[in-house]
């Protein structure tokens, strides 16, 4: 099977670019939905999937995040037509009966083992953010990841009990869904980017061993 053209491989890494302007532009619910039906079939450890991502498009749900951003964060993330709060759930495994059916024992490894339970999820809904945001470059958005914010109050105001509610349904209704990282996603002003820094060469980055 034959690799990716150039095309390709410019339009997920060699030109794509960490974004922090956006145009004007909306991002429509069913790129959303397109964006993880394609990421979710990248890999994780036992299949576990522990990433839970929530989309924030309304200008409350922006607000609700504001108290959460670092100062240089700000402007870039309320601008942003999309901002994804990648978490994970330390409750993942519960769903490991389904997702890894031909072991379904593979639960009881993780339970009673919260380092085990923290250190997966954690890596895991990290390698599941990667994934969405190679999904999105694919389907035409850029992407701005960051840190740059307190979790603690992310967590609070999504993902503590009671907080968390679209039409009338509760999600995440337990406080056991933490948050990683956030990405802003829509189209971006290249007019405003920042000249792109230097990237380490195969020699200083890499050892064939």
């Amino acid at each position: 099977m034959d690799g990716l053209n150039d095309e390709a491989l410019n339009l997920l890494f060699r030109e794509a670019r960490t974004h922090i302007a956006w145009l004007d532009k909306p991002v429509s619910d069913d790129i959303l939905r397109q964006i993880y039906e394609v990421m979710k079939w990248g890999p994780t450890s036992a299949n576990g999937s522990p990433a839970r991502f929530l989309f924030l498009r309304s200008r409350e749900a922006k607000e609700r995040l504001r108290p959460a951003l670092a100062s240089g964060n700000v402007e870039k993330t309320m601008t942003a037509p999309v901002t994804v709060i990648v978490a994970y759930d330390l409750k993942f495994y519960d769903k490991l009966p389904k997702l890894f059916p031909h072991n379904p024992a593979m639960r009881d490894v993780f339970v009673g083992n919260p380092q085990l339970i923290e250190i997966t999820a954690k890596r895991n809904s990290s390698l599941q953010g990667a994934y969405l945001m190679l999904a999105a470059r694919a389907l035409g958005l850029d992407c701005g990841p960051m840190s740059g914010f307190d979790n603690a109050k992310v967590d609070e105001a999504f993902f503590a009990a009671g907080q968390c509610h679209v039409s009338g349904q509760e999600f995440f209704p337990e406080g056991h869904v933490k948050s990683n990282f956030l990405c802003n996603l829509g189209y971006g002003d290249r007019a405003r980017l920042f000249p792109r820094g230097p990237r380490l060469d195969f020699s200083e980055a890499c050892t064939l061993f």
